[in-house]
């Protein structure tokens, strides 16, 4: 009988697995020399209890509540700088004098007005509280010195009126110093006393209200009375201390005084001595100082005078009678003594250069001068290729053969004239500013009574400014309402006219080298070879590396060089004197990419490559951008326009500056005012950002059939038609096409399409091309006209305190 064979579906079970478990060295053994993975990072990385880690997360707390303490001591007490506060009326109804009245008690301290430069600004020592305050002011309607000084200042106090809060001006103001990045700050009400008492609460609650838009969950000071000076003192001295990035990095310093000693050669450059508190960081006298407003200098000398501005005076005590004498720090400074206190004076080998640009060597890119050895190569070369085999009768010499003509007609073959030579001609892109038909727009009339200023208001109104606005106005809206198009010049021939473009298969995807056919001012700058490991190294060395020189908290005087006599007349008009030190790198020219934003207060059309002014961190020059989209592509569209409502990127040629760093742009108007159009921040420092200009040449479908059409009005002229045969065609409903020949010599042309073909559609051709910006950087800032409150109020909304 036969056995039971299990078929092929017999269902295995696992079979059990008895003994022991392996161990470490039979495992080892059948490794066979292969070694374990490692562990050290999970017993480097021990996992803490749940009483370890909030034994750690209080450690931490009371470590960084320390830090905030220790820096608010320093601040304005004995070892450290006295707190600078700014002093900024918001109104025009309030009375800053006054204000400096109450803050200027002598029962609260002794005050020491300062007699150089700007008169509104004093110093307040006040032993009871341990504090030493420096209050200062700009001058009325000075923009730009608001804003260089809210750069170094501690604590910004506004003042603000009990009706309106502030004005157009304010709100003006406000707006500038929200976008550069405001330090700690302050808000007091002036003139609320004055008010009936029934008045009083209501206008508190309204102004209340208006506040918590701007500045949310802030309390609102009063300061009417010596009183509630003294409270507004201690909210000043026990305040949190909000940073700023740019300047936390770099030593910097608010002149108190200066002193200019003229050279012996020449009597318009000088040394300026600058005498202030350090800020910041420790100061290297190795370093370059930035005067905001003049420009990069070097320095020779650090000394170390006597402090003017001591909390607690130090006391002397007479030999014959021993009575105890105060002795003011001011008297009491002696030329021998500040000699003997110079703490660094400059090495010309560690110092840094004011080298900014990179001069450019003409025969760099050109063929050295050859070696006798490569001309008798090349001339041997030129004979072989030049014998040229030809029928002669016997007995003619060599002489007489090159007279000899050839079959052709010609005794020698010469170049024959190459067409791309006239790849070299400059041609500057302008749109068609004439355009026949133009839509009118709506307008609406009513009746308005007769004015008696109608005929000063006419004087007053620039007809060529004008003039210039409207035709602003019209190239703006067109740009709208047909992007980048351009109509083709009749008198000069497109492959000439548009030779320096290119057409894209896909403005996204298509190859485009950044280092293909840069100009001339790109031999001037400097590059990175990777700028954002560049800035985490520099950034890295200021935290951890210990730098020798003037420490912060200490009075000092710097010895500017070769500093022009103009920066110190100008500064003793008003302005005030602020100094910030040069990271390396940092005086060297290069190309800056800023975001910005249009500010919703102007309207007026802003085009590209206009000469504007610029607030960088912490420098202040004037520029013409570049305007491209905001994108994570490797290209870039040029924007001819500083649109609304859309991010931007400015492109300009600067010095090189380290992000992060806040960015204002302004505009002179006609007038001498300028005015804030944007504002954003610091992007990179990358001259391969590559912006492409874009320029679309439209035509009509003449004559349909299917998928082929005949286009007329793009070109005009047979030999432009061939030149741009291989560029790609699209049209407005979403057609893809090319041309496949020319028709005629009118510059008609069969093109096809990928399908039918309407007649009302437009065909259109994208070219492109890089455009860089204009070498215009200027350091030198002119000063602006007066703050006017007409003015103001016209570009900037009034506050609504309902």
């Amino acid at each position: 009988m036969a056995a039971h064979r299990s078929g092929p579906l017999k269902q295995q079970n696992k079979a059990h697995k008895g003994g022991r478990h392996r161990g470490r060295g039979s495992a080892q053994r059948d490794g066979k020399g292969r070694l374990a993975l490692k562990v050290l990072s999970r017993k480097v990385r021990k996992e803490l209890s749940r009483v370890d880690q909030r034994h750690r997360a209080s450690q931490l707390r009371k470590q960084k509540k320390e830090a905030v303490l220790a820096e608010k001591r320093q601040l304005g007490s004995k070892d450290g700088p006295p707190h600078q506060v700014l002093v900024v009326p918001l109104h025009d109804r309030i009375s800053l004098p006054e204000a400096f009245r109450l803050l200027q008690d002598k029962d609260t301290g002794t005050v020491h007005l300062n007699e150089w430069g700007s008169t509104h600004s004093f110093v307040l020592l006040c032993p009871r509280l341990k504090h030493r305050w420096y209050f200062t002011s700009a001058r009325p309607g000075d923009l730009h010195a608001v804003l260089d000084m809210a750069k170094v200042a501690d604590t910004i106090l506004f003042l603000l009126d009990p009706l309106e809060g502030w004005d157009s001006t304010g709100d003006y103001c406000l707006s500038c110093l929200f976008a550069q990045g405001l330090p700690t700050y302050t808000l007091a009400v002036q003139g609320i006393s004055d008010l009936p008492p029934r008045k009083q609460i209501d206008a508190r609650k309204k102004l209340n209200k208006a506040v918590e838009k701007r500045f949310p969950d802030d309390k609102l000071l009063l300061l009417d009375t010596q009183q509630e000076a003294q409270m507004l003192l201690r909210q000043l001295a026990n305040q949190k201390q909000r940073h700023l990035a740019f300047r936390d990095r770099r030593a910097y310093m608010f002149a108190h005084a200066a002193d200019f000693v003229p050279s012996e050669e020449n009597n318009l450059v000088g040394t300026l001595k600058i005498s202030g508190y350090i800020r910041g960081q420790t100061l290297n006298v190795n370093s370059l100082l930035h005067i905001i407003g003049q420009g990069d200098f070097q320095m020779k000398q650090i000394d170390a005078p006597i402090d003017p501005f001591l909390l607690n005076p130090r006391v002397v005590k007479s030999q014959d009678s021993g009575a105890a004498m105060e002795i003011c720090a001011v008297d009491t400074v002696v030329d021998m003594e500040e000699d003997l206190k110079v703490l660094m004076k400059a090495d010309p080998e560690r110092q840094e250069s004011l080298q900014t640009e990179v001069i450019p060597d003409p025969m760099e890119r050109e063929q050295t001068w050859p070696t006798e050895e490569e001309l008798n190569e090349a001339n041997d070369c030129l004979k072989e290729s030049s014998k040229v085999v030809k029928k002669v009768p016997k007995g003619t010499s060599s002489y007489q053969a090159e007279w000899i003509l050839d079959e052709d007609g010609e005794s020698g073959g010469e170049d024959e004239y190459d067409d791309t030579e006239h790849e070299d001609f400059i041609e500057e892109e302008s749109q068609n500013e004439s355009s026949e038909k133009e839509e009118e727009e709506e307008c609406e009339t009513m009746t308005i009574g007769e004015s008696v200023h109608d005929d000063l208001y006419d004087e007053n109104v620039d007809e060529e400014a004008e003039e210039k606005m409207l035709e602003k106005y019209k190239q703006e809206r067109l740009q709208e309402m047909f992007p980048d198009e351009v109509d083709t010049p009749r008198d000069v021939a497109a492959r000439i006219r548009f030779q320096k473009y290119r057409g894209l298969k896909s403005f996204r995807t298509s190859p485009w080298d950044p280092k293909e056919n840069l100009p001339q001012d790109y031999a001037r700058i400097f590059q990175f070879q990777n700028f954002t490991n560049t800035r985490k190294r520099i950034f890295k060395e200021i935290e951890e590396k210990e730098v020798k020189g003037a420490e912060v908290g200490w009075y000092v005087t710097l010895h500017v060089s070769e500093v022009p006599v103009s920066v110190v007349e100008y500064f003793k008009r008003g302005a005030p004197l602020i100094v910030f030190s040069l990271l390396p790198h940092e005086q060297k020219m290069s190309v800056l990419n800023m975001v910005v934003s249009r500010h919703p207060g102007n309207t007026e059309p802003v085009k590209a490559k206009e000469e504007l002014i610029f607030h960088c961190g912490f420098r202040r020059f004037r520029a013409s951008p570049l305007f491209s989209q905001h994108t994570a592509a490797d290209k870039h569209k040029f924007q001819r326009f500083l649109t609304a409502d859309v991010a931007l990127v400015a492109t300009v040629y600067g010095p090189i500056t380290f992000p992060p760093a806040s960015v204002l742009l302004f505009k002179q108007n006609s007038n001498g005012m300028h005015s804030l159009i944007a504002t954003g921040h610091l992007l990179s420092v990358d001259p391969d950002r590559m912006v492409i200009k874009r320029v679309v040449l439209s035509g009509h479908p003449f004559k349909i059939f299917t998928k082929m059409a005949v286009v007329r009005y793009m070109f005009f002229n047979r030999e432009d038609v061939l030149w741009f045969k291989p560029v790609e065609l699209r049209t407005k409903w979403g057609r893809r096409g090319h041309i496949k020949e020319p028709l005629g010599t009118h510059g008609h042309m069969k093109c096809s399409f990928d399908g039918k073909l309407k007649s009302q559609d437009t065909v259109l051709m994208n070219l492109y091309k890089r455009v860089f910006p204009k070498w215009t950087y200027d350091p030198y800032v002119p000063e602006p006209v007066p703050w006017m409150k007409s003015e103001i109020s016209s570009t900037v909304p009034e506050v609504d305190m309902e």
